[in-house]
């Protein structure tokens, strides 16, 4: 072949590209921590130059919350398709769902916009999705429970400040970031933080700390602690015909709000003994990090009393109580392979 300028080009028959990259697509992105899977799903949709919309044909899924519904429930068709093309294990991918966390009837549904003062089915706090290289939406942004954000001791947001549509990356049709607003093009980093106040935002983290410790010691689904934290419009006398994940961010603020005047009994009481202890502990510290900290401080105290010479019927240690602890909160999954060890040996 013959150009312009007189020169011949080479044209020559090269391997596919399918052939050259074998099955995985050409740009992969790693989970975050606590990333939600809707949310890792947009971000490598948008990295491999497909808009979420359109992302949901590639793996064989119809539109509407497509990607919300992946949260939920993982078909194994479309877990391995995932694993396929990226790599990421079948764990890591179930990891990101919400499959092994606390009960559903915690969760904000899926639904479509309603009016002012009902739920959405995705909160966040802009201040996180600003420090973040790569924004992404949590796993903990789908609890009705969670109203604050833990960093930054701000209000959630579940609409965009602009337009107070929900967030529906999902249903981008253009090559956008998901965290632009699909219906007016809004960057939700720029959103202001509201304040919460600090008895309101501690209330918060300790039901927060209460679910996760009750979550993996398996005593959550098995206890009313979570029907009673649906009844909690209710019990703050706010929405008395209301479950929590029917209201919109604000309107549950408004109940955290009020219950901080309110005794914790409907917290702590409980006919499991160890649940109801534990419960207290944590909301007289405000929290379980508080609470390691205070006992932290009571074995420091201790070791630094002088000793004495009266033998002592050997009891576990504190230090080793708290290691305990510690643990359990880190995650079932290292325990579990901890235990595996153990039983081999």
């Amino acid at each position: 072949m013959t150009v312009a300028d007189g020169r011949s080009l080479a044209i020559g028959i090269r391997e596919r590209y399918r052939d050259i990259v074998s099955d995985r697509w050409p740009v992969i992105v790693d989970p975050q921590h606590d990333e939600l899977l809707s949310s890792w799903v947009h971000r490598l949709a948008y990295a491999n130059g497909i808009a979420p919309r359109q992302f949901a044909g590639v793996l064989g899924l119809n539109a509407g919350m497509w990607s919300a519904s992946l949260d939920l429930r993982l078909p194994s068709d479309v877990a391995h398709l995932l694993h396929t093309h990226t790599g990421l294990s079948l764990r890591k991918l179930s990891a990101m769902s919400l499959a092994s966390s606390p009960p559903r009837s915690l969760l904000l549904p899926l639904r479509s916009n309603g009016r002012r003062d009902s739920s959405t089915w995705l909160q966040f706090c802009s201040k996180c999705l600003a420090e973040d290289a790569q924004p992404y939406f949590r796993r903990r942004w789908r609890l009705a429970t969670r109203v604050s954000c833990a960093k930054h001791g701000c209000r959630l947001r579940d609409r965009c400040p602009s337009c107070r549509s929900r967030i529906a990356a999902f249903d981008q049709t253009e090559l956008i970031p998901q965290h632009h607003c699909v219906r007016c093009g809004y960057d939700l980093r720029r959103a202001s933080t509201l304040v919460v106040s600090p008895a309101a935002g501690r209330l918060d983290r300790c039901i927060d700390d209460i679910c996760r410790l009750e979550a993996r010691t398996g005593s959550l689904s098995s206890s009313t602690l979570a029907r009673r934290l649906l009844s909690l419009p209710s019990i703050a006398g706010v929405y008395p015909t209301t479950i929590l994940t029917s209201l919109s961010t604000s309107a549950r603020i408004r109940c955290f709000e009020r219950l901080t005047d309110r005794p914790n009994g409907w917290l702590t009481v409980d006919d499991d003994i160890v649940a109801a202890h534990w419960r207290r502990s944590i909301l007289l510290a405000g929290g379980h990090g508080p609470l390691i900290a205070q006992l932290a401080d009571a074995l420091e105290q201790k070791r630094q009393r002088p000793t004495t010479t009266i033998r002592r019927t050997p009891t576990a240690e504190l230090s080793a109580l708290l290691g305990a602890y510690v643990r359990m909160m880190e995650g079932p999954r290292r325990r579990s392979s901890r235990n595996r060890d153990l039983t081999r040996g």
